[in-house]
């Protein structure tokens, strides 16, 4: 009978192998995967402004989660549909750590992949903003999305996408570990609600919900959207997803495997 849940060394050579196939793609396939991703992630943040508005006049706490709860359909979609998200990608570096490939491959991937992101949620919010969809208090809602999304202070922005980014990979970390599609589900869902839930920031989530605020007339501007939000929060991301969590698990899960062969697979579940 085939296993419901890896353990965390088994989820961890998963992810390398996985990461291995990552750096193969070749770059047409990286980016019809990248933009697919992009817009999927734009679908779950589109679901959110939807929700998030219709019940902006109930209590606010219960207003914010039930915006964190429609959101996380994107990585599912990303995960379960397939598609490359440079965030959960961000764990490509435990391959790199293992020698499975080269860093150059790894930033290939990387590279190739966040500009397809960015260009799939552009695409989708180019096409809803024209869609007539986006009226009264959607649009507001979108609005003040975008401009508070500029607003946030670099520092701020950094910390809150490596809070985020921790999340993130450990959502692909989860959903890596389970065997079935409804397991995958929840994998996805409570990490990625939470990291909403809590303020944090993602890069390719806000290449749609900014652009979007922009296209509908939020006055800010593409040099704003770089260097006051996008910038800040994937260099956050990054240390999040690409340098606390892989290199932890890396040392505790490969790494101290390599030099005792028969060390345990690190702390146990209770």
């Amino acid at each position: 009978m085939e296993k419901r849940l890896l353990t965390p060394k088994e989820i961890a050579q998963a992810t390398i192998d996985a990461g291995a196939g990552k750096a193969k793609l070749s770059v047409i396939h990286m980016i019809i995967l990248g933009i697919f991703a992009g817009a999927f992630i734009g679908f779950g943040a589109q679901g959110a402004i939807i929700i998030g508005q219709t019940y902006a006049s109930i209590d606010l706490g219960m207003s914010k989660f039930i915006f964190a709860a429609a959101f996380p359909v994107g990585l599912m979609l990303v995960v379960i549909c397939g598609g490359e998200l440079f965030t959960g990608n961000n764990l490509m570096v435990l391959g790199c750590l293992n020698c499975n490939y080269k860093v150059r491959d790894l930033l290939r991937n990387w590279a190739v992949v966040y500009f397809s992101n960015f260009a799939g949620s552009v695409i989708l919010a180019l096409l809803v903003a024209n869609s007539d969809l986006m009226t009264g208090a959607a649009a507001e809602k979108a609005i003040a999305i975008a401009n508070a999304k500029v607003a946030i202070p670099f520092g701020a922005a950094v910390i809150r996408g490596i809070l985020c980014n921790i999340l993130v990979v450990l959502a692909v970390w989860m959903a890596t570990g389970s065997r079935d599609i409804i397991s995958k589900i929840f994998s996805c869902w409570f990490p990625i609600m939470l990291f909403v839930l809590c303020g944090y920031e993602h890069s390719v989530a806000n290449m749609y919900f900014a652009p979007l605020g922009m296209f509908i007339g939020a006055p800010i501007t593409w040099g704003q959207i770089w260097m006051k939000n996008l910038i800040p929060v994937t260099i956050g991301n990054i240390i999040g997803g690409a340098v606390i969590v892989p290199l932890s698990y890396y040392n505790v899960y490969i790494r101290t495997a390599k030099v005792s062969p028969d060390a345990e697979d690190g702390p146990e579940k209770v």
